[in-house]
Formats: C-alpha cells, sequence, structure tokens
C-alpha cells in the first residue's frame, strides 16, 4: 500500500467513516472510496458502486473484474455498536446475542438498581438520561437504537436523539397502540412521517416471540436484516 494512501486509510478510520479500498491486482492502481461517495459514483460507474455498496453491507471484502482486470475490495467499516435504552429483562438476552454478533454493546439506564454490573456482567453500563447518553456517543451509519423503558420520559427522548443521527437501525419496544401514541408525541415534537417511519415499532421480527429471550432474537433478527439488506 503507498504512503499516501495509508494515510488515507488510517484517516477514514480514525474519523469512524465507511470506505472501500480498490487494489488493481494487475496494474496496482490503488482508489480509496468512501461511502458518503457512493451516490455520485452511481452516476458514472453504477455497476463499480453497486458492488462496493455490497461489500460494504456484507463487510467482506472480495476480488470483482472489471474491465482493467480483477480489482481486489478492501473494506473498511467502522465498528458496530448497539445502544439499547432501559435495563429490563429483555435487554438481558439481547445485550448477550448482540455481542455475540459483533456489536460493541452498552445499555442506558439512569436506574442504577436496574443496570447494574449483577444483572449486566461485563456490558458496558451508562447511568446517564437517555438524550445525554446518545448524544455524547455520538450515533453513527454502524449503530442500531432499541429502546425497551415503555417509558416516554426515557424512551422518547433517546428516539429524539437517535431520529436526527445516522443510525442505522431505530426500533422500540410497545404494542402497536402504544407505538401509535409515541408517533403522536414524536410528530408533536417536529417530526415527519418520514422520519418517524425509521422507528421499528413494534420492534422485532413478527415470530410469535414470547419470552425476553425469545424477543430478543426477533429484534437482533430485524437489526441484521436491516443492516445487512438496506444498505
Amino acid at each position: 500500500m503507498k504512503s499516501e494512501t495509508l494515510a488515507a486509510v488510517l484517516k477514514v478510520r480514525a474519523e469512524k467513516r465507511a470506505a472501500v479500498l480498490l487494489t488493481n491486482l494487475q496494474s496496482g492502481k490503488e482508489r480509496l472510496v468512501e461511502a458518503s461517495q457512493l451516490a455520485s459514483l452511481q452516476a458514472t460507474e453504477s455497476e463499480l458502486a453497486e458492488e462496493i455498496a455490497a461489500a460494504l453491507r456484507s463487510d467482506k471484502s472480495r476480488t470483482i473484474e472489471t474491465d482493467d482486470g480483477p480489482v481486489f475490495l478492501n473494506v473498511y467499516n467502522p465498528a458496530l455498536r448497539m445502544i439499547i435504552v432501559g435495563a429490563v429483562h429483555i435487554a438481558q438476552p439481547l445485550a448477550r446475542m448482540a455481542e455475540l454478533a459483533g456489536y460493541g454493546v452498552t445499555v442506558v439506564d439512569p436506574r442504577r438498581s436496574f443496570a447494574s454490573e449483577e444483572r449486566f456482567p461485563g456490558v458496558e453500563l451508562s447511568s446517564e438520561w437517555p438524550d445525554d447518553a446518545l448524544a455524547d456517543f455520538g450515533l453513527d451509519a454502524r449503530t442500531a437504537v432499541v429502546t425497551l423503558t415503555h417509558d416516554p420520559k426515557l424512551d422518547d427522548p433517546a428516539l429524539e436523539v437517535a431520529l436526527k443521527s445516522d443510525a442505522f437501525y431505530i426500533g422500540s419496544l410497545g404494542s402497536n397502540r402504544t407505538h401509535a401514541s409515541r408517533l403522536e408525541r414524536l410528530t408533536e415534537m417536529g417530526f415527519d412521517q418520514k422520519s418517524t417511519d425509521r422507528i421499528h415499532g413494534p420492534v422485532g421480527l413478527n415470530i410469535g416471540a414470547k419470552s425476553p429471550a425469545e424477543i430478543a432474537v426477533s429484534i437482533l433478527g430485524q437489526v441484521t436484516e436491516t443492516l445487512r439488506t438496506s444498505g
């Protein structure tokens, strides 16, 4: 890798921006393409843009064939993160499952009796109010936010921050009726339908889940589906 290419790669990684390094395996020519550049690249090199987008979604580097010969796509994605608001029963299996799936997990709940080391061994905990905690985290396009408290005083401020961010997934626990009330409150805050449509509510895939662990499976399944198929 050329020194200028290495410097560019280190810069995008330090700034937590998704990018793919293209290296022509015959000529050695290098080109770094950031995820934010894909829309403009689509207009001139649509096939290449689609290959890059697919590599970013899958988190897998690969070799593709082009008119100029084989090109290796080296994926540089920021680490995946999941922010769980509400240290409730569902959060316990969800935190463990998400860590196994490669997410850095933080559970946010100002109720210290809920967010305790005993209930969440080895999991990063935050006792800040959700809006303050999420604002400090700097939610990006590799972050999933899941609110589980059923308490508007905790969930709504978190959703307000999440909806203003690039988080790739936003989900909120509750029945259809609860979610309808939630959408009304968010609309009163000034969010339009396009924004509130980003919220998966009721959260999780419809697999008939009943227990906390089953609901956690449905949530992680939906997060994975969104990450891998929505781009």
